[in-house]
Order: structure tokens, then C-alpha cells, then sequence
């Protein structure tokens, strides 16, 4: 980091002189309780375990139940049987381990229990259904935009654009060993008028900061945590060029002897902001997710999302969750 310090500062000088699993309201101790009526929404990690649904309301849990019978029902309508992905203990919590897009849908329970008088020891059976709906989701992979803002000597003649070219190269050496590299990098050159000053020339600099494309898919492929892998590298990326700029105002206005340059960094232009995408076949839905607002969450049927996007898009073809593209 210290020799691009030193790089930037000699081609600044030469030029002038020549960017969890969530859960409803309805949990105790790790579980999920049903509600009768409504139905319960759970957030699941993909490839990861859900919680434990349990065929009850917490305020029944609380309550003696006499013979209690548990039957659930999976999103492809038929009864639900353990096995190595379904677990259904004694007392009727289901989990399902290894959560996938296709298993994401409606999970139903009936738990059937007797009320016996004590007088007349008649018993009656009574009948409750809970309804939970199970979605797969995944953390969004993070890029950035930022922004920067350099005096310059003049709008015009080339020492701007070479000055840009060397940024750029900088910036992107910086990060390269991340995986992560500058994206649509871009600048223009306007006059600005600051109090009890003339107008003053400066570069508008912007760019975005991003993983490697094919570096992902592989570590996707070699990793079920992918977006914990890639966002980490994207979190180190952005903290490296954050420093590489405040490295830049403390040279220049800690160092009193030396004069400023006419092409210099303005102090406190860094600007930054963390902009989401979402894997094909998932997207950002607050008004229909408000549980998990910041989640990529599996787009449900009767809608898709392609490479890339932010949200799914409607499509009546699309029968299954985690439509891809619209057949």
C-alpha cells in the first residue's frame, strides 16, 4: 500500500509539471411455532438446515396435550416422511437439512389431540392445521460505487487522462490479489466555485468495485459459502481503497512543508455506497419478504430472475421456485 502512496504522489507531481437464517416472530429456544389462521413465514440459508417447525401454537405448547398425532404435508402436496434431508421428531417438529430452491413452499401440519371431561372421561377429538411457508434464500454479492473528486490544473490537454489511466492502474493493482477489479470507471472536469475563491478546475472521478466473474463461479463451485467468500474479498477491496485515499489527505495536508501540487486529492470527496445483486433464480422483494428485506430470496412461482438482477420478474409460465429465465 505505502509504494502506491508513493506512486500516486510522483505521478501527480510529473502530470502537473509536464469508488442468517431469519425467522418469524414466533420462535422460542430455536423453534418455530405455528399460528392458527396465519400462516408463518421462515427464511432459510440455502444449504443450510432450517429451524425446527413445530405442529403447534406456543400458546397450546404451554398446555397438556392427550394422544397428540402430527401429519405433514410438503410444498408438493403429499405426506412428508423421514428420511435423510426430513427429520420429524416424536412430538411432530419437522427440520429439513440441506435447504434447497426446490424445496421452498408451503409446509403443512394437523395435529390431532383429544380433550377428555373428567367426570364423564368422554373424549372429544379436535383438530388444529398451522401453515408455514419455507423459502430459500442467499446473501446478496456486494460490489460498490465510489466516487472521488481531484483538483486539476486545466479542463483541457491530456495530463487529465493520463492521470486517469495511472488511477486506474493503481486502484486495480490494489485490490488484484482479492479478486476484485475496477468496473466502468469514469471522469469529467468541471469548474467549481468555492467561498472567497475564484473558479477552481476538478476532476469528478467514479468507478465501481466488484469480483471477478469467473474467480466466483469458481470458488461457488469449490464452496457452499460463496457469498461469504466473494463479500469478504469485496469488504477488503473497498477498506484498501478507502485508506488509499485517506493516505492521500494525510500527505498533503499533515506534511506542512510541501507544497500541493495544482492536481491533489480533495480532502473528504471519497464517497462510497454498496449496491446488491442477486444469483439467477433469486431476488430482493421488501414488500413481499419484509423478514428478510436485505435477502436474495428464492423467486416464487409464476416469476424468474436471469444472471445478475436485483428482483424476479413475472413470468405465468414458470411453475417451480427459482425460475432461471421465462420457458
Amino acid at each position: 500500500a505505502m509504494r502506491a502512496w508513493v506512486l500516486v504522489s510522483a505521478v501527480l507531481w510529473y502530470l502537473t509539471s509536464v469508488g442468517w437464517q431469519r425467522f418469524s416472530e414466533f420462535t422460542e429456544k430455536g423453534f418455530v411455532y405455528g399460528k392458527l389462521v396465519h400462516t408463518v413465514k421462515i427464511y432459510v440459508e440455502l444449504h443450510q438446515n432450517s429451524p425446527f417447525l413445530v405442529c403447534m401454537d406456543i400458546q397450546l405448547a404451554k398446555k397438556e396435550t392427550v394422544d397428540p398425532t402430527y401429519l405433514w404435508i410438503g410444498p408438493d402436496e403429499k405426506p412428508l416422511t423421514g428420511n435423510y434431508r426430513i427429520n420429524i421428531t416424536k412430538t411432530g417438529k419437522l427440520m429439513v437439512k440441506d435447504f434447497l430452491e426446490s424445496l421452498s413452499g408451503l409446509y403443512t401440519c394437523t395435529l390431532s389431540y383429544k380433550i377428555i371431561k373428567v367426570q364423564t372421561q368422554k373424549e372429544k377429538m379436535v383438530k388444529n392445521r398451522y401453515d408455514f411457508m419455507m423459502f430459500a434464500y442467499r446473501e446478496p454479492d456486494y460490489s460498490y460505487q465510489m466516487a472521488v473528486r481531484f483538483t486539476t490544473k486545466s479542463c483541457v490537454g491530456r495530463n487529465n487522462e493520463l492521470f486517469f489511466t495511472v488511477l486506474k492502474k493503481i486502484l486495480n493493482n490494489l485490490i488484484s490479489d482479492l479478486s476484485c477489479h475496477i468496473k466502468q470507471p469514469s471522469y469529467k472536469c468541471h469548474f467549481v466555485k468555492l467561498p472567497k475563491h475564484g473558479l477552481i478546475p476538478e476532476l469528478f472521478i467514479a468507478f465501481q468495485v466488484h469480483a471477478f466473474v469467473p474467480q466466483w463461479k469458481s470458488a461457488c463451485n469449490e464452496a457452499v459459502d460463496c457469498e461469504d467468500i466473494t463479500n469478504y474479498n469485496i469488504l477488503q477491496a473497498r477498506d484498501r481503497i478507502a485508506e488509499f485515499f485517506r493516505s492521500q489527505a494525510f500527505i498533503f495536508y499533515h506534511d506542512y512543508n510541501k507544497t500541493r501540487p495544482a492536481m491533489h486529492f480533495m480532502d473528504h470527496s471519497f464517497q462510497m455506497a454498496r449496491m446488491d445483486s442477486c444469483r439467477p433464480g433469486f431476488g430482493k422483494n421488501e414488500g413481499l419478504h419484509s423478514n428478510c428485506a436485505t435477502c436474495c430470496v428464492v423467486c416464487s412461482p409464476g416469476t424468474f430472475s436471469p444472471a445478475a438482477d436485483v428482483t424476479c420478474h413475472t413470468c405465468i409460465s414458470v411453475l417451480a421456485y427459482g425460475a432461471k429465465f421465462c420457458p
